[in-house]
């Protein structure tokens, strides 16, 4: 079954001195606000398109990995996955890199660099940015 989530921006002002507030619409877990220094600076408690597409991509990363390993028959007791997406102004996002760290009872580390590979190329959110490099660290705690 196909499911459809929903977020709004609301934006007030231009680009460099206006402000706005995202809203989750689907989950109703709140709204957070977005500038345009939190993108391109510092976040000062704002948050970025950028930031909220490394949200995405560590949480989807993350269970597509759970999903394979579970299937190959070695579930994860734990994965801690971060994504870095990298925004250059004037170029755009130059690139996200996902480092994980899991704990797999009975697992090598080079079974798990190949699971974390797996994920990194199939997991939904990877590939509806392939023309972004995605670049990854895994490793076993």
């Amino acid at each position: 079954m196909a499911t459809t989530r929903q977020a709004h921006t609301v934006w007030e002002g231009d680009l460099l001195k206006g402000t706005g507030t995202v809203t989750f619409d689907s989950s109703g877990i709140g709204d957070y606000p977005v500038s345009w220094p939190a993108r391109a600076e510092k976040a000062n408690g704002k948050t970025s398109p950028e930031e909220l597409i490394a949200a995405a991509h560590s949480s989807c990363f993350s269970m597509a990995l759970s999903g394979g390993l579970a299937k190959a028959g070695t579930p994860p007791t734990r994965l801690n996955t971060q994504a870095d997406v990298t925004f250059q102004p004037g170029e755009g996002i130059t690139g996200i890199h996902i480092t994980v760290q899991g704990e797999i009872p009975g697992m090598d580390e080079a079974d798990f660099v190949k699971a974390a590979e797996d994920a990194k190329a199939n997991c939904p959110v990877s590939q509806a940015l392939t023309g972004t490099t995605i670049t990854l660290t895994a490793s076993l705690a």
